[in-house]
């Protein structure tokens, strides 16, 4: 009898980081644009990031109880739906130049997303046989890091194209000419995300019409009479919580403080040259990502995430001892062992789950909050201390406790199924 051929859901699938992976990559492109637009301080522009990322907490709990009522490939048509939703208020948001109503769009936007990623990764790591599930959501996760990659050169092409101009040269025009310059710089971001509008329509109903494979053991009944808080019983998985808390949150840090940091470490560094090393830092990830889930099949997955972690615990803290172009590309050299680590924090976390694989997934999804929690504590310290460099510690101490979990916390320490009472 031959094997189920996934290739195609697989596909599908990888479609689907990809533009997960470009869109939230755009962040970092509105963050610049929106302080630019409305005159916002540091902390109201940052509230870009955080309203994306405290999306995924909000709704990940919701989004487990909708794929339990309509399974897996509704719940992602669904999710695809709530995002073109999030990106169409765009539109509506630049013609009012209204700032509240971009972060209701970016909150609706990554709303859809954290449904999509909540069906999507228990989904691929049961895409086929069960000791390569690290290795498939690795290898989904790079067609993510191809989107992060390209992303942040087509953004500024597209929506940072007209040039930026600064606080001094903003006060230096009349009025009508600031209302114009905003008019311009607020409808830089229609067309584009017209456009991630439509492709986000077309991907659900091509996924529509998709013959995808119903995945019998997370898409049963029994998986509704599982508690919400049922899966934080199962150790691996509560740990794996934190860990997935701790990767996003160093992950996001180190991204976003980069440029700052750079030109504070190396004299005579402009922003356009720093640049430059952060598209280094997330194309790091993609390599990584697509080597890395060749590693997966050699090696056991709590192993390699745990060298992984070891290795990034002696570059952000190398980073901090070092200075001048040195530290800079110790740092970026992050990228390239943050590759694995999502996806095989995931796989590991809901492994032997059965019906609590949503609930599971659910948790995990929510613990992307990290993403908003650790740069924010970044920030506050770099603040307190006068610079950027000590600040380094925290993602530290996140790789100290992704490297315990990967040697281990992840170890299975009971049968999942006996924590659904």
């Amino acid at each position: 009898m031959n094997s189920p051929n996934y290739r195609g859901p697989f596909a599908a699938m990888g479609v689907l980081f990809f533009m997960i992976g470009f869109i939230t990559c755009l962040n970092d492109i509105l963050v610049p644009h929106m302080k630019s637009v409305f005159d916002l301080s540091y902390t109201q522009a940052a509230l870009v990031q955080f309203c994306f990322f405290t999306a995924y907490f909000v709704i990940a709990f919701p989004s487990s109880s909708l794929i339990s009522r309509l399974g897996y490939q509704r719940s992602i048509i669904v999710g695809l739906g709530v995002s073109a939703l999030g990106t169409a208020l765009f539109y509506p948001a630049s013609i009012q130049q209204s700032y509240p109503m971009f972060l209701l769009g970016l909150f609706t936007l990554a709303s859809g997303f954290a449904l999509l990623q909540t069906a999507m990764n228990p989904y691929v790591a049961v895409l086929g046989p069960p000791q390569s599930s690290s290795a498939r959501l690795v290898l989904s996760q790079a067609f993510n890091s191809v989107g992060t990659t390209i992303a942040p050169q087509l953004g500024g092409i597209l929506i940072l194209g007209a040039s930026v101009l600064t606080a001094d040269q903003i006060a230096a025009l009349t009025t009508d000419q600031v209302a114009a310059y905003k008019s311009q710089q607020a409808s830089a971001v229609q067309m584009p995300y017209l456009v991630l509008t439509a492709m986000l329509a077309v991907l659900a109903v091509v996924v529509a019409f998709l013959r995808l494979p119903k995945i019998d053991d997370v898409e049963g009944d029994d998986q509704r009479a599982v508690s919400l808080f049922a899966p934080l019983k199962v150790p691996h998985l509560f740990k794996g919580v934190w860990a997935i808390f701790a990767y996003v949150g160093a992950e996001v840090a180190i991204g976003s403080f980069m440029v700052n940091y750079f030109m504070e470490k190396v004299p005579g560094m402009t922003e356009q040259a720093a640049t430059t090393y952060v598209t280094y830092y997330w194309g790091g990830a993609m390599v990584g990502r697509f080597v890395g889930s060749y590693l997966l099949t050699l090696m056991r997955p709590g192993l390699l995430l745990g060298m992984m972690a070891v290795v990034n615990v002696l570059l952000t803290a190398g980073t901090i001892v070092t200075s001048g172009p040195t530290s800079a590309m110790i740092l970026v050299g992050c990228g390239l062992l943050n590759s694995i680590m999502f996806a095989t924090i995931f796989t590991l976390a809901i492994k032997d789950l059965g019906v609590m694989t949503n609930r599971g997934s659910s948790w995990l999804i929510a613990a992307i909050l990290g993403g908003a929690v650790v740069p924010q504590v970044q920030g506050i310290i770099a603040d307190s201390m006068g610079g950027l460099t000590l600040s380094y510690l925290i993602p530290v101490a996140c790789y100290i406790y992704i490297a315990y979990y990967g040697f281990v916390g992840s170890n299975v320490q009971q049968d999942a199924r006996s924590a659904s009472a």
